[in-house]
């Protein structure tokens, strides 16, 4: 089978994703203030330095569908740090058996364990980025054109360029004669690969963490995935992530978390979250673009009035909302005092200041 193709299928099949909100989910994206380091951090997977120690870390990570499913059976976390060069990320994942073969880049390493870095810059659902890392340090890193569930491409020949990274393994790696203990990940990540402005005070971007944890067991004196015996087949692979997404669908960035970045030093003092003022109104065109998609594929085009969607009373009767579409594509609006926010079919959402 081409190498292109497998590429394509692993990637759909890993993230597969409905444009419908789930039934019953409740929209409560994370939220993390993202200190600014007073030096420029080693990326060792130590995690020594005294700004690591100051930042806080996130909640520890959950299942990708929410509460509807058990708790990970691993604790996973991470934290955030920034300076004039770098984004920097840093996790720790518990584990007790390391484990990871892939060591060529850009292999599909959610195929073993790994984790996972996910950011939308301008929050727009278009032109994010995507970071995966193995206990090897094997790195697959990709810019998508949009998710997948509206054509996106993931564009695998994008790398990003100057990226720093360290693992550190408390235990054997691929060893199943021990117990281990975790294994830590630390990213500098270029700001000039990811964005052309360093974020300023209190600028928020989109963004989430997924760890892909499978069940495996000892063959023969090396790690393979745990096979079940009703079907033959390896078991399903877990995904942990920091802010849930609803369903098992990471390419959803209108569920990721919110990082609000602030120029203050990790520990000077404390910085609360600012709540996005423009968050309600994208969440309720979002919820508009998931009620014309689902009527697209019921009907076999768009509606072209708002009544005509299956929506909650109060998306439906928001002030200023409106829609314009055709047969293949849709624009709906809402227009407030001072701008204009707008969703379109392939769903990127954009505003665009009133004349």
């Amino acid at each position: 089978m081409d190498l292109r193709y497998t590429l394509l299928l692993c990637l759909l099949i890993h993230n597969q994703s409905s444009s419908a909100q789930p039934a019953g989910v409740e929209y409560k994206p994370e939220q993390y203030v993202c200190f600014q380091a007073s030096h420029p951090i080693e990326a060792d997977g130590l995690l020594e330095e005294a700004e690591w120690g100051q930042a806080p870390w996130t909640k520890p990570f959950v299942d990708i569908e929410g509460a509807v499913k058990p708790p990970p059976y691993y604790t996973t976390r991470a934290k955030m740090l920034w300076d004039e060069q770098y984004f920097y990320v840093a996790a720790e994942l518990e584990e007790e058996n390391l484990w990871a073969t892939y060591d060529q880049r850009d292999a599909v390493i959610f195929q073993e364990n790994n984790f996972e870095v996910f950011i939308d810059p301008d929050g727009d659902t278009h032109n994010y980025y995507e970071l995966e890392i193995n206990a090897l340090g094997t790195v697959w890193d990709l810019m998508l054109t949009k998710p997948y569930r509206d054509g996106g491409l993931a564009i695998n020949g994008w790398d990003i360029s100057g990226l720093k990274k360290g693992i550190h393994l408390s235990g054997a790696l691929n060893d199943p004669s021990d117990t281990d203990r975790k294994w830590t990940v630390e990213l500098a990540i270029p700001w000039k690969s990811i964005t052309r402005k360093i974020p300023g005070e209190g600028e928020i971007w989109r963004a989430n963490f997924s760890r892909v944890e499978w069940k495996i067991e000892n063959e023969g004196g090396a790690y393979r995935k745990s096979i079940n015996p009703a079907t033959g087949k390896a078991f399903p692979e877990f995904n942990w992530v920091w802010s849930p997404q609803g369903v098992v669908a990471m390419h959803r960035p209108e569920t990721w978390g919110f990082v609000q970045f602030t120029e203050v030093k990790a520990g000077e003092t404390k910085v609360d979250f600012l709540q996005d003022s423009d968050d309600e109104i994208k969440w309720l065109l979002r919820q508009v673009y998931y009620a014309e998609q689902e009527y697209k594929k019921q009907q076999g085009n768009y509606a072209h009035e708002i009544p005509t969607l299956e929506l909650p009373e109060a998306v439906s009767s928001y002030p200023g909302l409106g829609i314009i579409a055709t047969e293949h594509v849709f624009v709906a609006s809402i227009r407030t005092e001072a701008d204009t926010w707008y969703i379109r079919e392939d769903g990127r959402v954009w505003k665009e200041k009133n004349l």
